[in-house]
């Protein structure tokens, strides 16, 4: 097997990072096929797809949970039992309320806090972020059982690996000393009359309605905070397990380069297992043929000559810029220090958004060529 069939036959969990608009998305989802077509429950969990590319996934807005492929599209990506291909687009808001759903409290307090006003006004603005969806998402899907590989597509922005420094943020606010002084059960009577006091200033500025909700909402967030603190902490030390690899996809364009250098970087000094480089959207092929004056036979006439040279010209540029990609190509090779995955995938006109187009990238990815249809 190759780098990348090892890769999702393998691991349990393969992180896709880079920076914003180098084809994640269009790589979590090849890889994820990949999986599926080597016969294994798979899950591609990702952010924000192409509308082409989420209508071939099955993938829509708000959807409660991950939803399975169609059995015809499953069949005519090659994919046969026991695979299984499954796909989300991440619901910020059922990933809240399945956390508050699965406390082992009182039914009562429970219903209580998914009700809470707050609580969905907080819920939903958790949309924006995305590092800390991602990751409650990965830990309760890893949780289920359900998948043999989940191939998660990370937030696409400039501090895409944020999402593995959340849990040790999400742990920071949640500890702080103002948030406990309201949550904690015990500290004695001087702890318990300057909540006191501060709820009683609060209700006179706010009102009382309004904090009567309040109290209602932080009252059923002491064990919310405790589960979402547990979360953190092991997906912070499951990230660092030998069945999961990170993978860096990343363009020619300087930009991005420089982002993958300093995701390669973070990710060495986080000790987390490094699974090698995609250089997408790249011109480094190996053994292309360029046109030159042979291209036309005999004494060309003046119009030949003319598109001859334009052609020629077109040419020497584009093979300069592949030049230019095989040397970064060896460059990240030589980062990687071998061992792992290190390829380029060629640009696809109009990109990627459908079975195909994914099909076509496999095969760019070293996976079996299986036919569509």
């Amino acid at each position: 097997m190759n780098g990348i069939t090892a890769l999702v036959a393998e691991k349990r969990v393969v992180v896709v990072c880079g920076a914003g608009g180098v084809g994640k998305t269009t790589v979590s989802a090849a890889l994820a096929l990949a999986g599926a077509r080597q016969g294994r429950r798979v899950l591609v969990l990702t952010i924000d797809p192409s509308k082409r590319l989420a209508e071939t996934l099955g993938v829509s807005q708000n959807l409660p949970e991950p939803l399975d492929l169609d059995e015809a599209t499953q069949r005519r990506a090659g994919i046969r039992a026991p695979g299984n291909l499954s796909a989300w687009l991440i619901n910020p808001t059922a990933v809240a309320q399945r956390v508050v759903g699965g406390l082992k409290e009182d039914p009562g307090v429970v219903q209580g806090l998914l009700q809470n006003r707050i609580f969905k006004n907080l819920s939903q603005m958790i949309a924006g972020m995305q590092e800390y969806t991602a990751m409650e998402s990965l830990h309760q899907l890893l949780a289920s059982g359900k998948w043999d590989l989940i191939v998660l597509d990370t937030p696409p922005s400039r501090n895409a690996l944020n999402f593995l420094e959340a849990p040790e943020r999400l742990v920071r606010f949640l500890d702080g000393r103002i948030l406990r002084m309201f949550l904690a059960k015990k500290g004695g009577l001087f702890r318990a009359a300057t909540a006191s006091l501060v709820w009683k200033v609060l209700g006179a500025v706010f009102g009382e309605e309004f904090f009567k909700e309040v109290r209602l909402f932080i009252s059923g967030f002491g064990p919310l905070m405790d589960v979402l603190c547990g979360n953190a902490q092991e997906m912070k030390q499951r990230l660092q397990g030998p069945d999961v690899a990170f993978l860096l996809v990343t363009s020619p364009a300087p930009q991005a380069l420089e982002e993958a250098f300093d995701f390669h970087r973070r990710i060495e000094e986080m000790r987390l297992p490094f699974g090698g480089f995609i250089l997408n959207r790249s011109r480094a092929e190996a053994g292309r043929r360029f046109p030159g004056p042979a291209l036309v036979s005999g004494v060309p006439s003046e119009e030949q000559a003319t598109a001859l040279r334009k052609l020629i010209a077109l040419a020497e540029e584009e093979q300069l810029q592949s030049a230019a990609d095989e040397e970064t190509l060896a460059q990240l090779q030589k980062m990687t220090g071998g061992g792992t995955v290190t390829m380029a995938v060629p640009e696809r006109p109009g990109g990627v958004s459908n079975l195909e187009d994914l099909t076509q990238l496999l095969r760019w990815l070293g996976a079996p060529a299986i036919r569509t249809r």
